[in-house]
């Protein structure tokens, strides 16, 4: 789910400019094209989309989940030597930007796109790709498709991330920051853990919770206690807010509603460093 918001904190620079791109980069849509007036895809090429390949994105499953076991892997062999620390360091930056991989993958399950069998689509989505990162896999399913249904109405789960772009320089590094130093991941894993209290969201929470002890009880004994805390924790408080952040923005930061989607949707041309960081299965 993406980072959360810090409206309080926004100071928006000019906020009837926005972000959008001139009346002139949304001309009227060729009638041959494959999308309709408003942006959307036309049937055939919404079916092109929405085609499964079903061994590929296994591949991508299994190709996340080895790299996850590949850096700790790295860390538990090369630990011990007098230059460790590049390990380390190299490591924990290197599972931050593995939290992409996997979130990216949750994100196609939550769409179904996964896998065409929906109860191995929706198994993978949750115990693999969202409960060993906290993230509710059903609620954020429900949320993302209100996202969709309505980019950024007044409903837009995610407008906090997204409203009041361009902003001052001083208040986007105030939330880089904080997201850098751990105090968003801070807030929202206290948002996560209270749904305990709440029927509808508590076996979510045991089942999250279950998933980690195990992975934090195997990690002590392959390698130690601090495998678990630094590696997977630290990454996911810190890297992983940052990466979140600077992917939303990238997305749809100063954008805005519109029967035009192409209005409320950034279109950037990747250049193969932040392919391979912000998008890497795109």
């Amino acid at each position: 789910m993406a980072a959360g918001g810090d409206v309080a904190d926004f100071v928006p620079i000019n906020v009837e400019h926005n972000m959008l791109r001139p009346e002139s980069a949304y001309p009227p849509m060729p009638p041959d094209a494959p999308f309709h007036p408003n942006g959307m895809p036309k049937p055939e090429l919404r079916a092109e989309l929405r085609r499964i390949p079903n061994a590929r994105n296994a591949v991508a499953v299994v190709s996340a989940v080895a790299q996850v076991v590949a850096v700790f892997a790295a860390v538990i062999v090369l630990g011990g030597r007098s230059w460790s620390w590049v390990v380390w360091v190299g490591a924990f930056f290197w599972m931050g930007r593995l939290n992409v991989n996997l979130f990216i993958l949750g994100h196609e399950a939550a769409h179904r796109l996964l896998f065409t069998k929906r109860f191995w689509n929706d198994v993978i989505g949750r115990w693999v790709l969202s409960y060993p990162l906290f993230n509710n896999f059903d609620g954020y399913r429900r949320v993302h498709f209100a996202h969709h249904k309505d980019e950024m109405g007044p409903r837009e789960p995610d407008n906090a991330l997204y409203v009041g772009y361009p902003i001052k320089p001083d208040s986007f590094r105030r939330k880089l920051t904080r997201d850098a130093i751990g105090r968003t991941g801070v807030r929202l894993m206290k948002q996560f853990l209270a749904g305990v209290a709440r029927p509808k969201a508590r076996a979510v929470v045991i089942k999250s919770l279950a998933i980690n002890a195990a992975l934090f009880a195997l990690l002590w004994w392959l390698g130690g206690p601090w495998l678990y805390p630094v590696l997977w924790l630290g990454p996911y408080f810190t890297i992983w807010r940052v990466l979140n952040r600077l992917r939303s923005l990238a997305e749809h930061g100063g954008m805005t509603r519109s029967d035009d989607r192409r209005k409320a949707t950034h279109h950037i041309e990747q250049s193969w460093v932040p392919r391979a960081i912000f998008v890497p299965y795109n």
